[in-house]
């Protein structure tokens, strides 16, 4: 098909396929470049299909033959896969194709990285393994055997049988295609094993390469962590023999689930003080439990197609979500999910990628693993939860496992669960999972004779095929404090579900200061005309945690944009605030690390366009380091007493408290290189025995143009460990003034260890340079142009990388007209070079028609 008129697919043209599949064996002769798939399964036709047509998708296949029934057939090769005349009784089919992992740079399918034999079959990559109907709602039982010189050949499910050069695979639980994997390589096992509740032992394996073995032992607790607490809140078994985990240096996304086999991105299990920050042990330890989370939520229970991905990711994000929660510190995760979903999710629902947690139609499914579909819809499962109550939410759950284990499911059968569950109608609630865009709520408030009003509006701007919204339910979670800061009343959640809406409160001896919208209970923008003064009051007295951040969140922001609109200088009464909370060493050090977190240059962007204002990026990042430069002079005293209370002593240790303590630290740090030249930073990096002081240190001395000796020293100790390297190479860019950015990623792209192949290295670079706000919106265009140049190049080898990093331009239209002119012209230099995929052309058609 042309790439002027890709194929649109649709919600409403759904058709189940025409067949069952009972039986799949699969065996695999595998060589590098001429691997041969041997495929037997067992089909059976649906007597009362809609649609007969026996069509199996392929791509990138070489089909030596077909069989049917043992005879040979020809079937017709059309775009995309193959037809066949079949009988109208059950029969099998047989073929024999031929694929080429090692020249498989896209890395869907069945590829090789590093040496090693690796799937990646979500959405469509089991398409490029085999002919099938590569489609979620097919669910088969797989038998697979492997063929090949390698030591370690794994697939899903429980051993079958092994011998020298073969080993054999069977997973009695049905599956669709996009659930299958495949590793073979030279491996070591780091081995565990888990108890389940009802006594069966599990063999836990995590398989990595020679010399990684001492990077596995968090990864292995992580995984114990995550069992324990599925079955212990959720009710949750495991149910097979024994669970693999496989490290693999080169992947798409940061793990996969596939049954009893998790593929992950290595960067993504493998850990250790010395090369692992204490972000990336908590990131780790997400990981993991949401890819073992998949086993139900997402396995033994899928979508039906690819428009319900949220029903199974936005499930499990959130149930990850509550596990960390858990392990760690329940308000500062969920501060850090409302910043990064403000931060990715928020750009993405205003503008010209919108699109709703349920898409109606699409090109490339690949470009909808979206913020919207994770994180917005696990805060729609959180908005749920937070509707009906904990009891009524677990009891839904228990009857969805119930009602509909071992299906494939749409979102009308989780919502008709929880319908049947708790006696609520939520058709109203289901237009969060059909409207696109980000609710603003506007909100007034009146007080008279002891009684209170808060008048509530609710409208949603116009996306990309939606002009008009209907209002929404929004859970409303609001507590009210008097004067002098006690609670007078505690948090009730109010229902909006009108566009104007009042609520009253009565019998206040005074007017109470609203805390409105408590624990982000909804992912909304609230616009309520204050004052800083009011801010600085919930900053100082709110009783809920997220609103005491986002009250301190707002007096930065506000005093960003005047000091960038008007030249003011950082409003006085909040550097106070600050200063009084970071010397309070009663506060959780999490916390004050995170009110020490300044919004980000971008949101300080997003904020200025909202208000009417076309944001200079270069005005954004002076003011940035005007405000951070007073800072630190106010707290010049108090720093080095705060720098040596947090110091964490002795051995390290990935825990929340630990953790939280050097987080705070990081900060002080950085302040106190302002004023000292870089000293104690140097002695820091000096001293240091974990990556977590040694980034840090290195971050403080980059920032401040004086960590050269250690960026080489930091280069010369690490140049072996791939994914430390990552972390320099990011540094680099994200640490540099707006006028060398594009000049430092250009260098670095040419760097004998930049690897185009290798996504981690090139999301480390380019992920950095979108990322450095007034770098990558220099006036000169040359970020820009560089990120063009590699996205170009890099579609040809790996069209969901390239497709994904061009969101880096979705927000283009904020900007002044020279910029979007900029912009306007490398998007479309992508648009016009041959041969583009269709991924990245869906993508940039997307953003160009903003």
């Amino acid at each position: 098909m042309a790439k002027d008129t890709p194929q649109t697919f649709y919600l409403k043209d759904y058709t189940p396929f025409g067949f069952d599949v009972e039986s799949v064996h699969l065996t695999f002769r595998l060589t590098p470049e001429t691997t041969r798939v041997l495929s037997k399964i067992r089909f059976a036709p649906k007597p009362d299909a809609a649609d007969k047509t026996f069509f199996l998708h392929g791509e990138d296949l070489q089909l030596i033959s077909a069989k049917i029934d043992g005879e040979t057939v020809t079937p017709e090769l059309i775009e995309g896969g193959l037809k066949c005349d079949v009988p109208s009784a059950p029969f099998t089919w047989e073929a024999e194709v031929e694929i080429n992992p090692a020249g498989n740079t896209a890395l869907e399918g069945l590829y090789m990285s590093n040496r090693m034999y690796c799937t990646q079959c979500e959405a469509e990559g089991f398409r490029k393994i085999t002919y099938y109907p590569d489609r979620p709602d097919v669910m088969s039982t797989f038998t697979v055997r492997i063929e090949g010189d390698e030591p370690v050949m794994l697939s899903n499910g429980n051993p079958a049988g092994a011998g020298e050069g073969w080993a054999e695979w069977h997973d009695p639980w049905p599956k669709p295609a996009y659930l299958f994997a495949l590793v073979a390589g030279d491996l070591v096992n780091h081995p565990g094993s888990f108890t389940t509740k009802s006594g069966k032992e599990v063999e836990l394996n995590i398989w990595v390469r020679p010399g990684d073995e001492g990077k596995c032992a968090f990864g292995m607790e992580a995984l114990k962590k995550s069992m324990k607490w599925d079955e212990d809140v959720y009710g949750l078994e495991y149910d097979l023999e024994l669970f693999n985990i496989v490290a693999v240096d080169d992947f798409n996304m940061g793990a996969m689930e596939n049954k009893g086999l998790n593929i992950f991105n290595s960067s993504c299990v493998l850990a250790s003080p010395e090369t692992s920050t204490d972000a990336n042990f908590e990131r780790i330890e997400a990981i993991i439990a949401h890819e073992y989370f998949h086993n139900w939520t997402g396995n033994r229970i899928t979508c039906r197609d690819w428009f319900q991905l949220c029903l199974k990711e936005g499930l499990t994000v959130f149930r990850d979500a509550q596990f960390t929660a858990d392990m760690r510190s329940e308000p500062v995760k969920r501060i850090d999910d409302v910043i990064t979903l403000r931060a990715r999710q928020f750009p993405e629902d205003n503008g010209p990628l919108a699109h709703p947690p349920r898409p109606e139609q699409f090109q490339e499914i690949n470009n909808f693993y979206t913020a919207t579909v994770y994180e917005k819809g696990a805060e729609v499962i959180g908005m749920l939860k937070r509707l009906v109550g904990d009891e009524n939410y677990y009891k839904a759950l228990k009857l969805y496992f119930e009602r509909h284990d071992g299906q494939a499911c749409t979102i009308e059968d989780w919502l008709k669960v929880f319908e049947d569950a708790t006696g609520r109608d939520l058709q109203q609630f289901k237009l969060w999972y059909s409207q696109a865009g980000t609710p603003r709520v506007k909100v007034s408030e009146d007080y008279a004779g002891g009684t209170y009003t808060l008048t509530f509006e609710q409208s949603t701007p116009p996306t990309p095929g939606q002009p008009d919204k209907a209002p929404r339910v929004i859970p409303m979670a609001v507590g009210l404090l008097s004067p002098n800061g006690d609670e007078v009343r505690a948090t009730e959640v109010l229902e909006l579900t009108e566009a104007k809406q009042s609520f009253t409160f009565e019998g206040l001896a005074s007017k109470p200061v609203p805390s409105i919208l408590r624990e982000f209970s909804a992912p909304v923008i609230l616009e309520r005309e204050t004052t800083n003064a009011e801010r600085a009051f919930l900053l100082a007295h709110d009783t809920d945690p997220f609103n005491r951040w986002e009250a301190g969140n707002a007096l930065a922001k506000e005093t960003r944009v005047a000091m960038v609109l008007d030249g003011a200088a950082p409003d006085a009464a909040y550097l106070d605030a600050l200063e009084k909370l970071v010397r309070d060493d009663d506060q959780d050090p999490a916390f004050r690390a995170l009110v020490l977190s300044p919004p980000s240059q971008s949101d300080i962007a997003q904020t200025l366009h909202e208000r009417g204002y076309t944001p200079d990026p270069q005005k954004i990042y002076d003011a940035a380091e005007t405000f951070t430069q007073t800072l630190a002079q106010q707290l010049e005293t108090s720093l080095p007493r705060l720098y040596a209370a947090t110091t964490v002593e002795g051995l390290y240790s990935p825990d929340a408290e630990s953790a939280g303590k050097r987080a705070l630290n990081g900060r002080i740090l950085s302040l106190l290189t302002r004023l000292d030249g870089g000293d104690q930073a140097a002695r820091q990096y000096a001293a240091a025995d974990n990556m977590t002081q040694q980034y840090a240190a290195l971050a403080a001395l980059l920032k401040a143009e004086k960590g050269e000796v250690q960026s080489r020293a930091f280069f010369d100790q690490w140049q072996d460990d791939r994914l430390v390297m990552d972390k320099w190479f990011a540094l680099q860019i994200a640490c540099a003034a707006p006028e060398k950015t594009a000049a430092t990623a250009k260098a670095l792209t040419q760097h004998a260890l930049f690897d185009m192949k290798n996504p981690n290295r090139f999301r480390a670079v380019f992920g950095a340079l979108a990322g450095n706000h007034a770098g990558f919106h220099h006036a000169s265009g040359e970020g820009y142009q560089l990120l063009a140049d590699n996205l170009i190049a890099l579609d040809k080898l790996n069209p969901q990388t390239t497709a994904r990093m061009c969101a880096a331009f979705q927000t283009w239209k904020r900007y002044d007209a020279g910029r979007q002119s900029l912009i306007r012209a490398q998007l479309s230099r992508i648009a016009g070079t041959e041969g583009l995929s269709r991924d990245t052309n869906e993508m940039v058609t997307r953003i160009l028609d903003a």
